[in-house]
């Protein structure tokens, strides 16, 4: 059986989610497990070269974990032919020039999302895409997460008979940066750097309903800056700039309807960082990151409102969970198997630059409807129609 390098320019691996999601658990990951071993047998290995702005961190970090290469001239290791992919990981603003270039250099591309900052710089992805003939790929994580993958396998069984309504909740309590650090970038929290709670998440709750129970035609949202001032990373105080909370009502296709609240100033009562309640004629599931728990209608109580006496029912305690009957891996990890092995093929990634879109078309339609205080149809926003994709699956 034969052993296929895959050699990977990786912008941005200083930064939280690039340094641990993306180049610890995802690509040295899959090195250090002797590549990603494919049906038939044959091994795709990767090799990373790291690139970012600050040489102090990367060379601490190739030290640290053993890569043989790393650069602060992104042209120069746009250049190696050997490195047939590029993978983004930057802030927003700086992702879709250095995308640009690379396919420009007839990589394929793998990125973090938003794609871009707009639905305009993404439409011009997609056609450099096309016209340069690369693989390219948009991070769909969630997609990939035992509690979401159990939420699919209970949607494709008809557990839930017809779906009525989607709730979800997310977000934590970030703090200001005065009297503890902040758990987030800075920048996050200015608008002028790509920060939003919107940008950020809307393109994430996209795929997920896209994915699981229908296209998005419609939103109402709004979006607001609960906490003005917060503190960087050098204890200086600015002015929040961007949007650190999003209420929405999204419709989807088939009339179901889907409630998400996003925040970063809000504490925890629930058992995961993010949860969706799902439920249907036949029966109800919550799902978070990792479980999901579900009451079929036989086994549904019958609570009676009454005021004046306290409920003395434990609502959760009657909810089952589901157990974890399969292998589950880091989902990021699994997408990137996914990815590296459609471009050995040579065939399309199913969440492309074009589902990229889609999600900055909520963004926008999002943005507009907290703006305008309304209703904004999708088809308000122009965007590619969504293409099939295929259920997420084991490589090998």
């Amino acid at each position: 059986m034969a052993t296929h390098l895959i050699r990977i320019v990786m912008n941005g691996v200083t930064g939280r989610m690039g340094y641990r999601q993306h180049l610890v658990r995802s690509i040295l990951a899959i090195r250090d497990a002797g590549g990603v071993e494919l049906p038939s047998g044959d091994r795709l290995q990767v090799e990373p070269i790291l690139v970012g702005r600050n040489a102090e961190k990367l060379e601490e970090l190739a030290r640290r974990h053993d890569v043989a290469e790393w650069t602060t001239d992104l042209d120069a290791a746009l250049a190696d032919d050997s490195a047939t992919v590029y993978f983004d990981a930057q802030v927003t603003s700086r992702r879709k020039d250095a995308i640009l270039k690379a396919m420009a250099a007839g990589k394929h591309i793998y990125t973090e999302k938003p794609i871009a900052e707009s639905v305009a710089d993404g439409q011009e992805m997609v056609d450099a895409a096309a016209a340069a003939g690369v693989i390219n790929g948009v991070v769909h994580d969630k997609l990939y997460l035992p509690g979401l993958m159990k939420l699919k396998r209970l949607i494709d069984s008809g557990f839930f008979g017809d779906i009525l309504s989607v709730r979800g909740e997310f977000g934590y309590w970030v703090f200001e940066g005065d009297l503890l650090p902040a758990q987030r970038p800075s920048w996050n929290y200015r608008a002028e750097d790509g920060g939003g709670m919107v940008l950020d998440m809307f393109c994430h709750w996209n795929y997920v309903l896209e994915n699981l129970f229908g296209a998005v035609e419609a939103v109402t949202a709004r979006a607001v800056t609960h906490i003005p001032t917060r503190w960087d990373e050098q204890g200086r105080e600015y002015r929040a700039t961007a949007d650190d909370a999003a209420y929405a009502i999204f419709e989807l296709e088939g009339g179901v309807i889907a409630q998400v609240n996003s925040s970063w100033a809000v504490r925890v009562d629930r058992g995961e960082l993010v949860e969706f309640q799902v439920d249907g004629t036949r029966g109800s599931a919550v799902a978070g990151l990792f479980g999901c728990r579900i009451q079929p209608s036989v086994s549904t109580p019958k609570p009676v409102w009454n005021p004046d006496l306290p409920t003395e029912e434990d609502f959760r305690a009657q909810w089952e969970q589901i157990p974890d009957n399969t292998e589950f891996g880091n989902g990021f990890r699994a997408q990137w198997e996914q990815f590296l092995a459609d471009v050995h093929a040579g065939r399309p990634h199913p969440y492309d630059f074009a589902a990229g879109v889609r999600g900055l078309q909520l963004v926008e339609a999002g943005l507009r409807s907290s703006q305008e205080r309304r209703t904004v149809d999708l088809a308000e926003v122009a965007a590619p129609a969504p293409e099939p994709v295929r259920t997420p699956e084991p490589v090998a």
